[in-house]
């Protein structure tokens, strides 16, 4: 049952992820790259926090929605305005930090997990660091303003359809290679995560 619960999330999740980047051109477009950042953020933080209060499969699948949502939103909004306005090596960093945090949230889980405290718990603090950011965010909102609405621009100047973007030399081969790379992540974070119990 855990196994079935944690591969139904991560779909649900998954499959948030993929619609919110489709669309997330036009979206950055609309609202501009600090509040769609800022809304990204506090739905993931959200739905962390509904994760650790949910009694039930059904309860962990609605919020797996935001949580998917959310996460395509924010990656797609962050890496686009790294790439227009700052060079290679900011891009690194900005996926060195990415990398800090998704290695947090298992240890922190771990921490819990290994003490013999609830799981919600470890989800629970998450939420609250994530909130902590979403604070911060919206806080610093307004210095977003004129580059936001810069890049907006910049956005709509260089967007091209998918059938052209998949003329561009080299785009085919690293679709390829991302979804070889997302299949191997996704298959040992379940196995990783579902092999305990099947023992």
């Amino acid at each position: 049952m855990v196994t079935d619960t944690n591969i139904s999330c991560n779909m649900i999740v998954s499959g948030g992820t993929v619609l919110s980047s489709i669309f997330s051109g036009k979206i950055i477009r609309r609202l501009g790259t600090g509040v769609v950042t800022a809304v990204s953020v506090l739905m993931t933080a959200a739905a962390l926090i509904g994760f650790s209060f949910s009694r039930n499969f059904v309860m962990l699948c609605v919020y797996a929605v935001p949580l998917g949502l959310g996460a395509g939103s924010v990656d797609a909004a962050l890496n686009n305005y790294v790439a227009l306005h700052y060079k290679a090596r900011h891009m690194s960093w900005l996926h060195c930090f990415w990398g800090v945090g998704a290695s947090t949230g298992p240890l922190i889980m771990a921490a819990f997990l290994s003490n013999n405290e609830a799981w919600n718990l470890g989800y629970r603090t998450v939420g609250i660091i994530q909130s902590c950011l979403v604070l911060l965010l919206f806080v610093f909102l307004p210095l977003w303003g004129k580059n936001s609405l810069h890049a907006a621009e910049e956005t709509k100047q260089r967007s091209i359809k998918y059938r052209e973007l998949l003329k561009i030399p080299g785009v085919k081969q690293a679709l390829v290679i991302f979804f070889c790379y997302c299949t191997i992540e996704q298959i040992t974070g379940l196995w990783g995560s579902s092999s305990k119990f099947k023992q």
